[in-house]
């Protein structure tokens, strides 16, 4: 996957975060909740494009 490609969906993911946060009410402890979830499937993404998931889920101690 292109650089382009990730900066852009990260980009958009960004801005849709932004918008629920600013435009939908949501009780403040919901609202941590959300992002706290979009934030770790954000960095699983990131870590399946770059590869890394599959590298650090064969490591065994």
């Amino acid at each position: 996957m292109p650089l382009f490609s990730i900066l852009i969906a990260l980009i958009v993911a960004g801005v849709l975060l932004w918008l629920v946060n600013t435009y939908i009410p949501m009780d403040g402890k919901i609202k941590k909740i959300f992002n706290v979830v979009v934030v770790i499937v954000v960095i699983v993404w990131l870590l399946k494009v770059f590869g890394l998931f599959d590298y650090m889920m064969n490591i065994h101690v």
